[in-house]
């Protein structure tokens, strides 16, 4: 049996350090050059860019941050898609306003149906986009947008609850003004008011 004398041990374990020491900077090195580039895009010695590998490491982390702010797969799936189940409906209606008169146009709409809508006049009018929810007091309605001499505007509505959604438009000029409206949507039922008339209802099919 050979018997290692002290100065061996201690020569073996300088061996050992050494080696282990090498081990972890070689380690660390590709850590730096490597893997900091390509997984966290961190380049501190320039290799990662002279490899192509800050460029991966820049795509992973764009794709990481995208995949982080979508939300669960039904969620998402759940408001992208709202199934219906009928064609979506369309018309184009042409209102003339006498001087000083104003008219409300309205559709039916379910809470998170869209309204896609396009109006021009044949002369600035004042207007209002507002909404009477299902339920709500005579006379209550939330206004989502208030507008005075405008002639037009194009959009997409939508609706935050049950109930009609539409327009109040209001001729302050001497002159007639015709108002067009193009809208099209999942709307199965139209309003007309004006005043010291009665309500002129449209069904969709």
């Amino acid at each position: 049996m050979t018997v290692m004398n002290d100065d061996q041990g201690t020569e073996t374990r300088h061996r050992i350090a050494v080696a282990a020491g090498a081990a972890l900077l070689v380690a660390g090195l590709l850590l730096v050059m490597f893997v900091l580039p390509a997984e966290f895009a961190v380049d501190p010695l320039g290799v990662g860019a002279k490899t192509g590998l800050l460029e991966l490491g820049a795509v992973g982390q764009q794709v990481e941050a995208l995949n982080a702010a979508q939300p669960a797969a039904g969620a998402a799936q759940a408001a992208i898609i709202v199934p219906q189940e009928r064609p979506f409906q369309r018309e184009t209606v042409a209102f003339m306003l006498a001087p000083g008169e104003g008219m409300e146009y309205k559709y039916r709409l379910e809470k998170g149906e869209a309204l896609l809508y396009s109006w021009s006049a044949t002369a600035p009018v004042n207007y209002e986009l507002h909404a009477e929810p299902d339920g709500a007091p005579r006379g209550y309605a939330q206004s989502y947008e208030k507008v005075d001499a405008r002639a037009g505007a194009s959009g997409t509505l939508t609706a935050p609850f049950a109930g009609i959604h539409g327009w109040f438009w209001e001729n302050t000029s001497s002159q007639p003004v015709t108002v067009t409206l193009n809208a099209a949507g999942y709307f199965n039922l139209s309003h007309e008011f004006r005043a010291g008339a009665p309500v002129k209802n449209k069904t969709f099919q």
